[in-house]
């Protein structure tokens, strides 16, 4: 978190999959109650509802502003990421981001929805937040996470940002985005999920856990039966091999440029991927992306003095 004449700049990565900060990684799961839940732990409560973050699977949607959750997780992320300093009053400079082809449409709608209430007075985990939102900056998802590596992107790049509901991509060329050259594709971790456990499904005639599958996509393994790891390993096998085809649908050829991978769908590569190493660049701080946003925000909040 950074801070300029008193603002704290919080960046919040809204993952399909966790909702990210500079410091803090939480699934993007959110349950309401009436009461008080019986268990501790991210709970979030809010205009006299109780929320229980993490818990449960938020599906995928083209415009997050379309509910409340994500403004919800959004306080979550907030408050999770200011108790890492031990603070919990401050004025509060926004930093997010949006696909690569989708922000131009929703950037203004995705700020208003962010900002509706300029001062927000909420509790998480037992704790009371009194924020003040003083701004937003928005940017293209996956760019930030290298924006501090430019310059080492000389000649052609490719930067695929894999994430659990979208994948995007971007071409790179010294050192340049090339907005031209973007393109936002529903293919994200997400799909090898489903994939995987209506294979077991499928195969074997049992239901599988959410929980068992993603240990195996990020680690590569599980404490399971053989045959039922050969089946998830060969969904995730086939979902990397769909990967590089829909790079090459946009030209990809790993002879004539290097390919940069952020987000979550870098441990599948590394995993189950056949490719040459010496030319594929993983990263894998997943929260790379939310610390490119602050870096941008900061920056620009600098320059305007």
């Amino acid at each position: 978190m950074r801070e300029i004449k008193n603002t704290k700049i919080i960046a919040v990565d809204h993952g399909y999959g966790n909702i990210k900060t500079a410091n803090t990684v939480t699934p993007t799961g959110i349950t309401a109650y009436e009461s008080e839940p019986i268990f501790t732990g991210n709970i979030l409560e809010y205009n006299g509802i109780y929320y229980r973050i993490g818990e449960g699977h938020k599906e995928f949607m083209p415009d997050k502003a379309m509910d409340r959750d994500y403004y919800l997780l959004t306080l979550m992320a907030i408050a999770r990421e200011l108790n890492v300093h031990s603070i919990q009053e401050a004025d509060v400079h926004l930093a997010a981001g949006l696909p690569l082809t989708w922000i131009r449409k929703q950037r203004e709608e995705f700020r208003s929805y962010l900002l509706q209430d300029p001062e927000i007075r909420y509790r998480f985990n037992h704790k009371d937040y009194h924020i003040r939102l003083v701004g937003c900056s928005l940017y293209p998802q996956g760019y930030p996470a290298i924006v501090n590596r430019l310059g080492e992107l000389k000649g052609i790049n490719l930067l695929a940002d894999i994430g659990n509901g979208t994948m995007n991509i971007l071409y790179i060329t010294n050192k340049k985005a090339q907005e031209s050259r973007c393109w936002t594709e529903k293919f994200g971790v997400n799909q090898c999920m489903i994939t995987a456990k209506n294979a077991i499904l499928d195969q074997f005639g049992v239901k599988i856990e959410e929980a068992t599958v993603e240990q195996i996509l990020r680690f590569g393994t599980a404490d399971i039966s053989a045959p039922y790891l050969d089946c998830i390993t060969a969904v995730a096998r086939q979902y990397v091999a769909d990967i590089f085809a829909t790079l090459r649908k946009y030209e990809y050829n790993p002879d004539l440029m290097r390919l940069y991978v952020v987000g979550g769908g870098g441990c599948l590569l590394r995993n189950f991927g056949q490719y040459d190493r010496s030319r594929v660049t993983i990263l894998d701080d997943i929260c790379a992306t939310a610390k490119g946003y602050e870096y941008l925000a900061y920056m620009s909040l600098k320059r305007r003095g």
